[in-house]
């Protein structure tokens, strides 16, 4: 079994963004790339993604901004909040982590945010464009995703892609990513979801199976087939009093049992969740840069 160490594959990418901050832009006397995130509550998994996220920009030499908000904020204000990032010439890009309140529909926000500063790629023109297979924005998480199997050497061509989770966020958008044309893609994908019938028999036909159900130790071993690539999304904060902080976190496939099953598999933590911030700084350098002409 090999472990597709998001980790591992992350720190490297980000030396590689580093030398080119270094050597393309500050060398030059070119402004680093200044990246924002928007952080609404105390939600204790997008707070961890948020710092983790303000450490790797310092490591490649970018610039970084967090904008705090209380979880009683109104749509309203949050909306201005916006419209000030996309006004200030000073960031290149920014993100407004979710989830988000329950008063806040995170449509309008996403929709709000200018698709040339939206970095993590889930405004409907950079997705339409992504569709389309037109230069845009990537979603960060599918991106990284894509990212992970193409630098592991993961074929992707001619196989049975199974995708479970639906989301805007990482579902859908993988789906279209590894089916068209392309290196890694080309792949039959299938998509499932909490409606769909006899989810187990179509799982044991992956070859590659990406599991973004948001349900902690969902995958079991009975679901996968021998040596199938699995790649978890989920990320789950429970309680241990005997892990150092308290805490340990999870994800949506049981990886004890699966991965003594499969021949290749992310670990959570440490699989998927750098790999997705590797894509928004690399999102983040294309704006920089100015790589796609709106």
């Amino acid at each position: 079994m090999k472990l597709l160490d998001g980790k591992l594959l992350a720190e490297k990418i980000r030396s590689e963004i580093a030398a080119e901050v270094k050597t393309k832009m500050l060398d030059q006397g070119i402004n680093a790339p200044h990246l924002a995130a928007v952080l609404v509550g105390e939600d204790p998994a997008s707070q961890s993604y948020v710092s983790n996220k303000e450490k790797a920009c310092r490591e490649v030499g970018f610039m970084s901004s967090v904008y705090r908000y209380p979880d009683n904020i109104s749509e309203a204000r949050l909306l201005e909040a916006v419209r000030f990032l996309n006004e200030d010439p000073e960031i290149d890009g920014f993100i407004v982590q979710l989830p988000l309140p329950k008063q806040i529909d995170p449509n309008h926000i996403i929709e709000a945010i200018r698709p040339s500063k939206d970095v993590d790629g889930f405004h409907p023109v950079n997705i339409g464009r992504m569709t389309l297979n037109l230069p845009a924005y990537l979603p960060a998480t599918p991106n990284g995703i894509v990212t992970l199997l193409d630098r592991y050497a993961v074929e992707t061509e001619g196989k049975h892609v199974v995708v479970l989770g639906r989301s805007n966020i990482v579902g859908t958008p993988i789906s279209i990513l590894l089916s068209r044309k392309g290196k890694p893609g080309n792949a039959t994908v299938t998509l499932c979801h909490s409606f769909t019938k006899n989810m187990k028999d179509i799982t044991l036909q992956a070859d590659i199976l990406i599991v973004a159900m948001g349900k902690m130790d969902f995958v079991t071993a009975d679901m996968v087939k021998k040596d199938a690539v699995v790649i978890d999304v989920g990320m789950h904060r429970f309680e241990d009093p005997s892990a150092k902080n308290g805490f340990r976190w999870k994800g949506d496939v049981l990886f004890d049992e699966v991965s003594r099953k499969c021949s290749a598999i992310t670990p959570v933590p440490g699989g998927v969740g750098p790999m997705t911030i590797v894509s928004l700084l690399q999102n983040t350098l294309k704006s920089a840069k100015k790589e796609i002409i709106w």
